[in-house]
């Protein structure tokens, strides 16, 4: 990668000269000191820094290592303590920032309440230990994160995932990009390192209430990327940090985000008139040639169709259904689907609530949820077809609250999570265009009149019953069990 073009001037920018063979700032946002841009070491007075010294594997040092040799002169700027994510296309290090006071740090959108938090924060067992300099002034540990990101991931991969973090520039719950450094075909993004706790810990543990807070931070962060026409595409507990002591999260890893219409791709069925997609469907070669048995065996044999592609970027167990549906017009209400996901997650207390190793059982999950008639007309919608022969799976499917119930082992819902499981039913809809949106999901009752009656959760994940309605019929009874 010798270039990455089209960028806005000074997202990112390298410079490498005969007195300075390693990195240089850019000279946008952050980089703002006195010298025109260009510190002193001379000149900066040196402190002492009461920083992490982390328990680190050899493995990981070694990483740390590579990346300081690759980037020449990052240590005089950089500090790495730990490796605190590793990706498909991305590896996150946790770094003291070593010139922190030296620039206007006006991406520290959290200012002194994560700094006061930071000291609580730290990864157990660390250690801190004092580096002196001459003046011996003593100097507040400052933390960022740098994200090296693979030579495997194509430039312009690179070059969008920059350009959007930088127009999201001080969005609420939005992680900024501080800076990004290059060197031949090596790229690091500096940005702020946020600690959080670990999802799998909030789901066992959260009340509604906290729910609330969580839940109204990442449709904040949402409701700011969506204004802003860019899908994140890749909405899940992971890339979003939420403090549970600040009530505050933010949004990660923007590498699969896109712009709305980015496609080029001719529009999904779903764009036109319902009158359109019945004429398709009736026209379309499953009309003309039904199976004689009322099912499918197969595909045809000699199928002259050509091949659907569409983005299906994503998680597994997050993919909306309108990307299992490979719908070439999706819009920003992927992105809610997976919402609904978290809030689900945290209601059923399990996670992951949705397992499926491929697209085909992730709609199988689908159906087994909202019914075989639902389904149908939702892949109706995108000119799909959607068969299937499983004995249990009903065609009506399941109330969102009878799930819940199901789920989290309890016999009944609080009026908390009864208004928390009607937000979840406007965020999972089949159909996009019914599904809310950040803005309307911020104006629900959930957030606007919350109901305070809320209880710790008593159940056990590893236990399952029974919890249906004693008017139940039998077939529903044996539709229960097959789905516990």
């Amino acid at each position: 990668m010798a270039s990455l073009r089209g960028a806005p001037p000074g997202v990112f920018e390298i410079q490498q000269s005969s007195s300075f063979q390693g990195i240089q700032p850019t000279t946008t946002h952050r980089y703002a000191p006195e010298n025109n841009g260009q510190v002193s070491h001379q000149e900066a007075p040196e402190e002492v820094s009461d920083f992490e010294e982390e328990e680190v594997d050899e493995s990981v040092r070694e990483d740390m290592n590579k990346l300081e040799d690759t980037f020449p002169g990052i240590s005089d700027r950089f500090r790495l303590v730990n490796r605190i994510g590793e990706g498909t296309f991305s590896t996150v290090y946790k770094a003291e920032d070593l010139l922190y006071d030296h620039y206007d740090n006006d991406w520290d959108i959290f200012g002194q309440a994560q700094a006061q938090e930071q000291e609580a924060w730290a990864s157990p067992p660390s250690k801190r230990r004092r580096v002196a300099g001459a003046h011996g002034r003593q100097r507040k540990a400052r933390y960022v994160a740098l994200k090296k990101i693979y030579v495997t991931s194509s430039p312009i991969r690179i070059q969008n995932e920059l350009e959007l973090l930088h127009d999201l520039r001080g969005c609420r719950s939005v992680c900024p990009l501080i800076t990004a450094f290059r060197i031949q075909d090596q790229v690091v993004a500096v940005l702020p390192y946020f600690p959080h706790t670990d999802f799998r810990i909030q789901y066992r543990t959260f009340m509604v209430a906290d729910m609330r807070h969580y839940l109204r931070s990442l449709l904040t962060a949402l409701h700011s990327v969506h204004e802003h026409d860019i899908l994140h595409r890749d909405i899940k507990p992971t890339n979003f940090l939420y403090n549970p002591d600040l009530k505050e999260g933010v949004l990660v890893d923007f590498g699969l985000a896109e712009r709305h219409g980015a496609e080029y791709a001719s529009p999904c069925l779903c764009t036109h008139q319902s009158y359109v997609r019945r004429s398709r469907i009736l026209s379309s070669y499953y009309s003309k040639n039904p199976p004689s048995g009322g099912l499918s065996g197969g595909y045809p044999k000699n199928d002259s169709r050509s091949s659907r592609r569409a983005n299906r970027a994503g998680t597994r167990g997050f993919r909306a259904p309108e990307v299992l549906f490979k719908c070439t017009s999706q819009t920003t209400k992927i992105d809610m689907w997976s919402v609904g996901v978290i809030l689900l997650t945290l209601l059923g207390r399990r996670f992951p609530f949705f397992n499926s190793a491929d697209d085909i059982d992730a709609m199988i999950e689908m159906a087994s949820i909202f019914g075989t008639r639902r389904m149908k007309t939702a892949a109706a919608m995108h000119g799909q077809i959607f068969e299937t022969n499983i004995p249990t799976i009903g065609e009506k499917g399941y109330s969102w609250e009878k799930l819940v119930k199901w789920s989290s082992c309890v016999e009944d819902l609080t009026e908390s999570e009864q208004q928390a499981t009607r937000l979840l039913a406007g965020l999972m809809e089949l159909d996009p265009t019914k599904r809310l949106s950040a803005e309307e999901a911020l104006q629900h009752e959930f957030f606007t009149s919350p109901v305070h009656h809320d209880v710790e959760w008593g159940g056990n994940p590893e236990e399952s019953g029974d919890s249906a309605d004693e008017d139940e019929a039998g077939e529903d009874e044996a539709d229960e069990v097959a789905m516990l």
